[in-house]
């Protein structure tokens, strides 16, 4: 569908024209408010786990309604359970004996009389055959039918239904694949690339890009393998991946009286392995025309299944803006705190008041768009190896201020193998993006999380890129785009070391000064430092006190660099240093720790290196031997911690470049790990259903 080129035959044309420009903040705003004096219901159980289960647990608290929190092992301490009324612990980790069992679920519903269920996402959300389940025990699903479900969760028929009501769908094989050597013969015919998708899946698990055989045969058995683990279902299809396009999505409700908004569109183009992880309300790009086009077409779709609570209807559009429909998903979304904060409207209370029965309290009129809303999906991972997850314990954790923070995280969680690792939805909102930009860069600077890797660094890189700044010309393919050799942390230009090196001087000079504390001498107020850091180094002068500092530069041969002054109020113990340069603008970096050289420093997200030192110190450590790295091209560690589902090689095997090695899966997502070069096995380490940590030695090859 071409922006400019639609029949105008929607009835909701007309409201559409004016509620999808930007208004003035509507002056009522319907959130619980709009249920008050209503019968909800008593006690609702929350099928879920983490910031979700959370997320819902504050509506209902709101309205009045008790909450029970259900729980596996390895959550047993989680936000979640101590958040809500009531917890029922049901099985083990694995979430195939715990969030997916529906008997042990069914059993927390009854013991506790929970009268309502509210699925979240992910896990049960959209399982047909959990609703039917509850229907049956006449226990009420804060969610769609089951008709519903099965018709757009299913992602065959939903593309079948979605052509029945006219809505343009990508070009694809609209039925289930039983076999690789299938999958390779419809690849063939659509044209590669294509994508196989699992029908029952979504949130990234159980899809892949094949650009060739091969890639279409270990994409046909890792998404049959990650779709079977997730979702309970292992169908496949296989449709036309379109490429560099823009991943953009319209919010509904509706009611069983057949009453429906559609809400202003979510862009979530910045992805990593098909899994988003920036989103933003309104997009840049869509004209008001097209916006409506897009949300005629999503209500046109859940029309035709009769659907009722909130769901999304996601487009994939094109450089030209043509939108094809990629999916519908039958629940709430993970990025719906961006619709909420542009809107004023509180999704979870409208489903809690249309699944007891109640009209949606909104006509399309009342939903307009105000500011701009951004939102990280901040994770345990490394964007430096390839957005590999990391686990462990999170010895501090402190969410920023300004921003809004859905979180099922504390001081003192351990991030597990087994489950997503989103630590946080962060998100900020603004008159304009610009201001909603400045917001979430402060909220990434501030935001603190130690104990293991996360990807602060990359978000924070990608809200200052200037494509990103810009957004006329992002596309699902910008990370892959922008960071061809991979994620290389926030660049440093010549002015940005200044500064870092600036707020290094305070730091060594408060240092200096403390050492004098005790004794008779005067502290000093004054230094002549060495900074180094990547590729820049220079020597800085550094005078001040008070919160007052000045800064000169001298290149190693003594040459004029430049000058700085900076306010603070750091002083030593603060993590957090936050300085006002003499231009107005401002820097945040987080001080990790000190070394003999100098400091670990997270500046813009990065944690960095930063050698700081007296010339005389300086001129020490070139006497001082460094350390010889060991040589470890003999032996493959695991890249990530996990648990291996499969071997493929034994001791005495010869391998060539490519070849499988084993699969790994971590956080519900499954990896194959090929050799690098043709070499030949000496011992395997590891067998099927081991759980191994990150770097540890897997397999040993001959030299």
């Amino acid at each position: 569908v071409h922006g400019g080129e639609y029949s105008d035959n929607c009835i909701l044309s007309n409201m559409f024209r004016l509620a999808c420009r930007p208004q003035p903040i509507p002056s009522r705003r319907f959130t619980v408010e709009a249920y008050k004096g209503l019968k909800t219901f008593d006690k609702i159980l929350i099928a879920n786990r983490g910031e979700i289960a959370v997320r819902v647990m504050k509506t209902a608290r709101k309205m009045g309604i008790k909450t029970v929190a259900v729980y596996s092992d390895a959550d047993a301490n989680s936000k979640h359970v101590h958040y809500a009324d009531e917890a029922v612990n049901i099985g083990p980790p694995p979430s195939s004996e715990s969030y997916l069992r529906v008997d042990r679920i069914m059993d927390a519903i009854l013991k506790t009389g929970a009268q309502a269920v509210h699925p979240g996402y992910g896990f049960l959300s959209e399982n047909s055959k959990f609703s039917k389940a509850l229907a049956d025990h006449g226990v009420k699903f804060i969610g769609p039918s089951e008709f519903s479900i099965h018709a757009m969760g299913d992602k065959i028929e939903s593309k079948k239904l979605a052509l029945s009501a006219k809505v343009h769908t990508i070009p694809g094989f609209n039925g289930v694949i039983e076999t690789a050597d299938e999958a390779v013969r419809i690849a063939k015919e659509i044209g590669f690339p294509v994508m196989v998708k699992a029908s029952g899946g979504g949130g990234g698990k159980g899809m892949r890009i094949a650009w060739n055989e091969r890639d279409t045969r270990e994409a046909f058995v890792l998404c049959k393998q990650e779709s079977m683990a997730s979702f309970g279902d292992d169908r496949l299809f296989v449709e036309k991946f379109i490429e560099s396009p823009r991943h953009i999505e319209i919010q509904i409700l509706m009611d069983r009286f057949g009453n429906g908004v559609a809400f202003p569109e979510r862009e979530c183009s910045i992805q990593r392995r098909n899994q988003k992880v920036i989103e933003e309300a309104p997009s840049v790009v869509l004209t008001p025309e097209i916006r409506r086009h897009m949300g005629e077409q999503a209500l046109m779709l859940a029309r035709a299944v009769k659907y009722e609570s909130a769901g999304t209807v996601e487009f994939l559009v094109d450089k030209h803006k043509n939108f094809y429909f990629l999916e519908m998903n039958t629940r709430l979304q993970v990025e719906h705190p961006i619709t909420e904060q542009i809107t004023g409207q509180d999704l979870v209370a409208h489903m809690i008041g249309i699944a007891a029965g109640h009209p949606l309290p909104i006509k399309q009129e009342d939903v307009k768009i105000h500011g701009h809303a951004l939102e990280c999906r901040v994770y345990a991972e490394d964007p430096f190896r390839k957005y590999l997850p990391s686990i462990g314990r999170l010895t501090k954790y402190e969410e920023p201020s300004g921003a809004r923070c859905d979180s099922g995280i504390v001081d003192g969680t351990e991030i597990t193998m087994f489950y997503d690792p989103m630590i946080s939805k962060t998100s900020t909102w603004g008159e304009t993006r610009s201001e909603a930009l400045a917001k979430m860069r402060n909220a990434l600077d501030t935001y603190q999380i130690v104990g293991l890797n996360h990807n602060v660094c990359l978000l924070r890189a990608v809200i200052d890129h200037p494509r990103f700044v810009d957004g006329a010309t992002i596309t699902t393919k910008f990370l892959e785009e922008e960071y061809p050799k991979g994620f290389q942390g926030y660049p440093i230009t010549p002015a940005l070391a200044q500064r870092l090196a600036a707020m290094s001087g305070v730091i060594r000079l408060f240092s200096e000064q403390r050492e004098f504390s005790s004794s008779l001498k005067s502290a000093p107020t004054s230094g002549r430092f060495y900074f180094s850091c990547l590729e820049h180094s220079f020597f800085v002068e550094v005078a001040g006190a008070a919160g007052k500092y000045e800064f000169n530069f001298f290149s190693e041969s003594n040459e004029a660099l430049g000058s700085l002054a900076l306010t603070t109020s750091w002083h030593p113990g603060m993590r957090i240093f936050a300085a006002t340069f003499a231009d107005g603008s401002t820097e945040t970096i987080q001080i990790a720790s000190t070394n003999t050289k100098g400091y670990q420093i997270q500046f813009r997200g990065t944690m960095r290196t930063v050698e700081f030192m007296t010339e005389t110190e300086k001129g020490l450590w070139k006497h001082i031997k460094e350390l010889e790295k060991e040589d470890n091209s003999k032996w493959l560690q695991s890249p990530m911690p996990g648990q291996v589902k499969s071997v493929s090689v034994k001791a005495g095997d010869k391998v060539v470049t490519g070849q499988e090695l084993f699969v790994l899966e971590a956080m519900k997502m499954r990896n194959m790990v090929r050799s690098d070069r043709d070499r030949e096995v000496l011992e395997v380490k590891i067998k099927e259903g081991d759980n191994v940590a990150v770097d540890q030695v897997l397999i040993v090859f001959k030299d």
